[in-house]
């Protein structure tokens, strides 16, 4: 009977990973090559550089294979790579940190979409821009608040068509 797979998770920064704690005392004692497993994570994630993602590594003791699946990274981190900033705001009602086009919230939105309730393309963007209300980022220079009552109007119906 071969024995079971072993799954160890991290939250890493994209191609950032070391061999180092968390992965390597997770993973070394299981047999696998530590620098192996920390190459692949940071090819897999060199795209995410400096957001930080869930990854996961599937080990096999026995044959001591490994495979890394790399999660979706979160909403918020997605919003401040895509603005260019380092972080949200501390008072997101009159403090404005960065500025989002209604085409990367889309994009955003088609990232996260398997993740989200959204059952719409259109749902989906107005969760990633619920989060954007809360971060201090405008979309298209305006408050988020409105870009919302702007989708609800239908001035976007166009662009959030689904594919």
């Amino acid at each position: 009977m071969p024995a079971e797979k072993k799954v160890v998770e991290f939250i890493v920064e994209g191609g950032r990973a070391t061999g180092g704690p968390p992965i390597g005392p997770a993973i070394g004692p299981l047999g696998v090559n530590v620098a192996a497993v920390v190459n692949k994570i940071n090819e897999l994630t060199k795209e995410y550089e400096g957001m930080k993602l869930p990854v996961k590594v599937i080990i096999d003791p026995e044959t001591k294979s490994f495979e890394v699946e790399v999660g979706i990274p979160t909403t918020a981190a997605l919003i401040l790579k895509e603005a260019g900033v380092g972080k949200g705001s501390s008072k997101p009602d009159v403090e404005k940190v960065g500025n989002l086009t209604m085409n990367q919230v889309v994009k955003i939105a088609e990232i996260k979409r398997s993740k989200l309730l959204a059952k719409t393309l259109k749902a989906a963007v107005k969760e990633i821009i619920g989060s954007c209300v809360s971060m201090g980022i405008t979309i298209d220079g305006k408050d988020p608040k409105i870009v919302l009552r702007e989708i609800d109007e239908g001035k976007y119906n166009d662009l959030l068509k689904e594919k």
